[in-house]
């Protein structure tokens, strides 16, 4: 979140900024509780004041026999008027929290101003989209036809988008997951594997509460939610804590199972792996220093990037504008695999800094010698492996309709092409 006396001492600004993003958001609120709150503090401690000085003259008074009573019949009075603003106080508080969480991240200078994705702008691109004398097919044709991808049965048992991995199908997918673990590790990361559960504190620490709650899947009965991407467990585990500065820059990496209603996206994307409500992702998240964090995103970006080229799938990076960021994140560069079915590219990471947005709403700190400041946060896919098999399966497609296996995946399938 960010800082609630920033926004309201500079709420004409902010509103100016809000304006290139997607959505409305109450600024004016924030502004007027918080100077709201503060006049009723300043109120509520000048009357305690008053009744603590009022006190000590009463027990001077009693010391030396004298007349109380209409002294401790004013400082009744003022407790009940203390007692009033603590109650309009205690009603502000959580209405005021709720109007800071509301209002998203603040753009990095450096994100293009625009209204949407047709104003992204492209950075880079890497490899060629693949050509073929023969007519390439999309991946759940392919998936299909080699009886490895089964959606009719996945609906039968569960529902639509969802999909069972069969044989090598579902040795592709592993294969693909040990890969990416294994190059990120080398590349400094800590694995880890956390619950793909998690309560409702840590949902509002990465910013999916309370604004996304109809896209999350919450569990019946206990306010647990299925995590919608290994960011919201992974960035948690250090909430609340105060990291020494020595250990920073801190990386992790960790598959997980991630799960997402996908409210509004009705008829996009609906076949094949795309756009799954379940879904396999390799995340990267990092925790920096502040005055490391743009370097940190470039960094984390080109070793989602790495996995693509070890692969050898085409693909571009976009920065995203203003009004395409995510709601938490103050810089975005989207990565998009080229997909032959769709003739275009397709995203398949996002790599973001949330400065110290995260961090202040989870109260993640480092100190060193200079004292203690928020860290910043950064995640990025790396990659959506799914959207990784669906890439695969249709860039090295064969007349035959089978597919050969990248050379980077051979040590991990124990096989080189699916039949």
């Amino acid at each position: 979140m960010l800082d609630v006396k920033y926004i309201a001492e500079n709420a004409e600004e902010i509103k100016e900024i809000m304006s290139h993003r997607s959505g409305t958001y109450d600024v004016d609120k924030v502004r007027d509780l918080y100077f709201k709150r503060k006049e009723l503090l300043v109120e509520t401690e000048q009357r305690k004041a008053m009744r603590n000085r009022v006190s000590d003259e009463i027990a001077v008074i009693k010391r030396n026999k004298g007349d109380t009573t209409q002294l401790i019949a004013e400082m009744k009075a003022l407790g009940e008027e203390i007692k009033k603003f603590d109650d309009e106080l205690a009603q502000i508080d959580p209405v005021l929290k709720e109007a800071v969480l509301s209002i998203p991240n603040i753009p990095h200078s450096s994100v293009p101003v625009g209204k949407d994705e047709s104003d992204n702008v492209e950075v880079r691109r890497w490899g060629e989209p693949r050509k073929a004398s023969f007519e390439l097919k999309p991946h759940w044709d392919i998936g299909a036809n080699l009886g490895i991808l089964d959606q009719p049965t996945a609906a039968k048992i569960t529902g639509t988008r969802f999909t069972i991995y069969r044989g090598l199908g579902a040795r592709l997918e592993r294969a693909i997951i040990n890969f990416m673990l294994d190059c990120h590790t080398a590349n400094g990361y800590t694995e880890i594997l956390p619950p793909f559960m998690v309560n409702r504190d840590s949902m509002y620490g990465t910013g999916q509460l309370p604004k996304f709650e109809e896209d999350a899947f919450s569990v019946k009965n206990n306010g647990y939610f299925l995590i919608p991407t290994a960011e919201v467990p992974v960035t948690n585990m250090h909430r609340g804590d105060v990291l020494d500065e020595k250990s920073l820059p801190i990386k992790y990496c960790a598959y997980t199972a991630c799960f997402r209603a996908e409210a509004g996206s009705a008829g996009r994307d609906t076949r094949g792996l795309i756009r799954q409500h379940q879904f396999n992702k390799v995340e990267l998240v990092k925790f920096v220093r502040p005055s490391e964090s743009m370097a940190e995103l470039e960094a984390l970006t080109h070793d989602a990037e790495s996995i693509l080229q070890k692969l050898g799938l085409a693909y571009r990076v976009v920065c995203l504008c203003t009004g395409d960021t995510g709601f938490s994140s103050g810089k975005t560069y989207d990565i998009e695999v080229w997909m032959p079915s769709y003739n275009r590219y397709v995203e398949i990471s996002s790599c973001s800094n949330f400065f110290d947005y995260q961090a202040r709403r989870m109260n993640i700190k480092f100190k060193g010698e200079s004292g203690s400041a928020f860290v910043h946060t950064l995640n990025g896919s790396g990659l959506a492996v799914g959207r990784t098999t669906a890439a695969i399966l249709e860039t090295y497609q064969n007349e035959d309709g089978s597919v050969t296996i990248p050379e980077a995946l051979k040590p991990y399938m124990g096989a080189e092409i699916i039949r």
